[in-house]
């Protein structure tokens, strides 16, 4: 085990606490469809909404969903405080009842969603919310703002480890996004199989395991090369990383052998072709007798670069920018459709949208995962329930299509209280298990149809 200011890093403390409420990460439009509803006496009809994707990313091949954890702390904080009904107030974004209304707010409906670190494809039905049409229209912002930037950056993760294959990727793009995305990015990316990042906030809100060295400017700072190396091996231990880049790479490599010994833990490359220079320092390293110290890249890299670089004698990779911007794909194109409503007899009716492009399937969906003899997966099968009566998750869910067929929505809301809180380790194996079980075309880093097809049943 390589310890904290190595390539590697163990796992964090206790997460920190939480602001208070999350009731403005919303949308004008919801309180204002909101106070239209109250005043019209709709909002009170029970109500059913998906959040899902009609498509893929142009050319992906699967999709992963993340953030579930984090949805359901927000969940949780989601209430109309004195503060945040002051700014609802002052600004007259709604009227004196609607504002009562929600002094009272507590979401008390139930909600269904795939599992965290699941893999997905077009039209899955990642999140079904029921309640009342005034309880969960207000969510839709909240939901959507975390899954399409959690799921973006865990399904290029997921494209990044699985290039890399045994080898870890570590996470490090805090400074190419904004503060708060940074955090996340970091939790989504460790669902998709990272193994650290470099962000410290991840480490103490959720418990991502943190790493970190030195940059160029702790070298330039010192007199001589050398003195920067004695400084931090000093420091932190043979076992720590030395950056050998800033000057003449063989040259440092043979001081830094010189200051730390053969044990010195791992060298890291963040500049030039890497593929080139990482095969000459494994040589060097190897003559020098330091066979254990690993290599660590950095510099822009993304799932090609590190691909590219499978033959390549690299121990470790270091993700930045191209991980917490999604790879191209900064967000994953989810959208939070109403898809069946109360009508006058007191029933659940289905509706949809019929817009040309941008349409919805009416009803409430389960989602199954079918597989083929040798455990393969071959498909998304989505079914509809009957909508009869006093619908509601409190129902025993429908048997799988097919004898085998794997249940994929589970409960996450029950009530208005989260059932559905789980270890982010969980999340991370899952994943892996999940990815594991698709076809190899999968594997394919190409621009390509998505491996599972949707099937209605």
């Amino acid at each position: 085990m390589t310890p904290s200011n190595g390539p590697l890093a163990s796992a964090a403390a206790t997460p920190a606490a939480a602001p208070t409420s999350s009731a403005l990460l919303t949308d004008h439009y919801e309180l204002t469809m909101l106070q239209a509803a109250l005043a019209a006496g709709t909002g009170t009809r029970r109500a059913v909404f998906e959040l899902f994707g009609r498509r893929l990313p142009e050319g992906r091949r699967y999709g992963v969903v993340a953030g579930v954890g984090r949805a359901l702390d927000l969940l949780e904080r989601f209430r109309f405080d004195d503060a945040t009904l002051a700014v609802l107030e002052e600004g007259r974004v709604v009227d004196g009842p609607t504002l009562e209304w929600l002094a009272g707010y507590r979401f008390t409906g139930d909600v269904w969603g795939y599992a965290e670190g699941e893999v997905y494809t077009a039209y899955s039905p990642l999140v079904v919310v029921e309640g009342t049409f005034a309880e969960a229209v207000l969510l839709e912002t909240l939901l959507l703002s975390v899954y399409n930037h959690d799921s973006a950056i865990a399904s290029a993760a997921s494209r990044m480890t699985m290039a890399a294959g045994d080898r870890p990727c570590i996470e490090m793009g805090s400074r190419r996004t904004h503060e708060e995305a940074a955090v996340a990015a970091a939790r989504a990316a460790y669902v998709a199989g990272f193994a650290s990042t470099s962000n410290l906030a991840a480490r103490a809100r959720h418990g991502v395991p943190t790493t970190g060295t030195s940059a160029h400017s702790f070298t330039l700072l010192h007199d001589q090369e050398r003195d920067a190396f004695r400084a931090q091996v000093d420091a932190l231990g043979v076992g720590t990383t030395l950056l050998v880049d800033t000057y003449d790479v063989e040259e440092a490599v043979r001081t830094g052998l010189e200051v730390a010994g053969t044990e010195l833990g791992a060298v890291r490359l963040d500049s030039g072709d890497l593929r080139a220079v990482a095969v000459r320092v494994r040589e060097l390293l190897d003559s020098l007798g330091a066979t254990a110290t690993k290599i660590v890249v950095t510099s822009d890299l993304d799932e090609h670069a590190i691909a590219a670089m499978a033959a390549c004698p690299v121990d470790v990779f270091g993700v930045g920018t191209s991980l917490v911007t999604g790879s191209g794909h900064p967000t994953s194109g989810f959208v939070y459709k109403l898809v069946a409503r109360e009508g006058a007899d007191g029933t659940l009716q289905p509706v949809e949208k019929r817009s040309p492009l941008k349409g919805s399937h009416g009803g409430r969906k389960d989602a199954f995962r079918r597989h083929d003899a040798a455990g393969t997966a071959v498909a998304e099968v989505v079914t509809t329930r009957p909508l009869g009566g006093q619908h509601g998750s409190g129902e025993e869910p429908p048997a799988p299509p097919e004898p085998g067929d794997r249940r994929l929505l589970v409960p996450l809301v029950r009530d208005g209280e989260a059932v559905g809180r789980e270890p982010l380790d969980a999340a991370r194996e899952r994943h892996l298990a999940s990815r594991a079980a698709l076809p190899a075309a999968a594997q394919q880093l190409s621009k390509g149809d998505p491996v599972l097809v949707t099937l209605s049943a």
